[in-house]
């Protein structure tokens, strides 16, 4: 009889701990303000939310794989019915300056919901992806997981909530691409989403149906599919006027001034102005560590939380910048290969997924500080202030841990 041994992945582990410690610390900086004295002591509270991370990533990592499995319905219903449906309706639950993505009950906020609802998307349709013998090679093969993915999408939408929107879109996409699925497939289930954007300028999308045609002839589609992805791009085509005339003003404004800050320099444009004139003036080294001067003056808003990378910039330059971009690196390439190693795919799809919410976090947290992407209000992960995404982040690493141990022990087992 053997019985196989559970290796811990002290590197995976070591890379987590270095980027909470350096966020922790950026954190830190951003209290450190001439104007500001209520954001001085955040720093501890993020400490709190580390340790309790550090909690809650050793039980996971504790907890048998199998179990996981068995528990991620349950998980699921409780995340879409009790807490995004609770944020959705409100009634004195839901809170939120632009949106109802706080949970709070008698004025203290528990969290928000959506940063675990990631966590337990990944897992469920991990559970859903695994269970199918072969990769989905046809878009109403894809019904179950775009319905796993578009419930807790719709109830974050209704809030509302971009950035999440967004992350949920990237963590489907992901998983469907290491599930096995073709390039081919993936193009034509985005295009509708592709015509929604390109629909601004009618040159682009018509060069955009115009490949896409050429991609359904190639790929050669079953008929009713190939009918479903035309119409529905053009369809898409046809109500962009109307999404737009439906978003909520700050969002109209928030896409405006990503074509142009100018526009509006001193409202919606003040944080993708300030955002880059700090970076752009770190320089190679930095200003030096909480000497950052458009974070002392306080003109870089929600410095510490979803604009922290620009006080990264601003005072460890160039370098400290290609630092914490190392460390995220080498993060999500060890998780690509604990994806790999895993044991089974309902683990590598949970290893591969999360480590894509991750992805996805840090693609579009540093592009809107570039105006490179809108301005969603996403946080950097391990780096924003915020104790119930640092405590998800850290849940997450557990996960990560477990299948870890449970890969690099299936070659090193003990006879009993």
């Amino acid at each position: 009889m053997t019985k196989r041994r559970v290796v811990p992945d002290f590197t995976l582990l070591a890379l987590a701990l270095l980027l909470s410690v350096y966020g922790i610390a950026m954190v830190y900086s951003a209290g450190q303000t001439d104007v500001l004295t209520r954001v001085a002591t955040l720093w501890q509270r993020q400490a709190g939310w580390f340790a309790l991370g550090l909690v809650a990533a050793y039980g996971v990592s504790r907890a048998p794989l199998r179990m996981l499995d068995w528990v991620t319905p349950q998980l699921y219903a409780a995340t879409c019915v009790v807490l995004l449906v609770l944020v959705f309706v409100g009634k004195g639950f839901g809170t939120g300056a632009s949106t109802k993505s706080w949970l709070a009950i008698g004025g203290f906020r528990l969290g928000q919901p959506s940063e675990l609802a990631k966590i337990v998307v990944v897992l469920t349709l991990a559970k859903v992806l695994a269970a199918r013998r072969d990769a989905p090679k046809s878009l109403f093969d894809l019904w179950q997981p775009a319905l796993v993915v578009g419930i807790p999408w719709l109830l974050i939408m209704a809030q509302p909530d971009l950035g999440t929107g967004l992350v949920f879109i990237g963590i489907f996409f992901a998983m469907l691409f290491w599930a096995g699925c073709s390039w081919q497939l993936l193009v034509l289930a985005a295009s509708p989403g592709i015509s929604l954007l390109l629909a601004v300028s009618t040159t682009s999308w018509g060069a955009w149906f115009l490949l896409l045609i050429g991609l359904v002839v190639w790929y050669k589609p079953y008929v009713a599919e190939s009918v479903f992805v035309i119409v529905a791009n053009i369809a898409m085509g046809v109500v962009a006027p109307l999404v737009w005339e439906k978003l909520n003003p700050y969002q109209q404004k928030r896409l405006l001034v990503f074509l142009d800050p100018g526009s509006d320099p001193l409202r919606s444009g003040y944080h993708v102005i300030q955002s880059q004139v700090a970076i752009g003036s770190g320089g190679w080294l930095g200003k030096g560590f909480t000497l950052g001067t458009q974070k002392r003056l306080a003109f870089l808003p929600a410095q510490h939380t979803d604009f922290i990378f620009p006080v990264v910039g601003e005072e460890l330059g160039f370098l400290g910048v290609t630092v914490a971009l190392l460390l995220f690196l080498w993060l999500f390439l060890r998780c690509v290969r604990v994806a790999g190693r895993a044991t089974d795919s309902f683990s590598s799809l949970v290893a591969f997924g999360l480590v894509s919410t991750w992805f996805v976090h840090l693609l579009v947290n540093i592009g809107m500080t570039l105006n490179l992407v809108p301005v969603t209000g996403i946080p950097l992960p391990f780096f924003s202030y915020g104790g119930s995404f640092m405590l998800a982040c850290w849940i997450a690493v557990g996960i990560e841990m477990r299948i870890s141990g449970d890969g690099r022990g299936k070659a090193d087992t003990l006879t009993i």
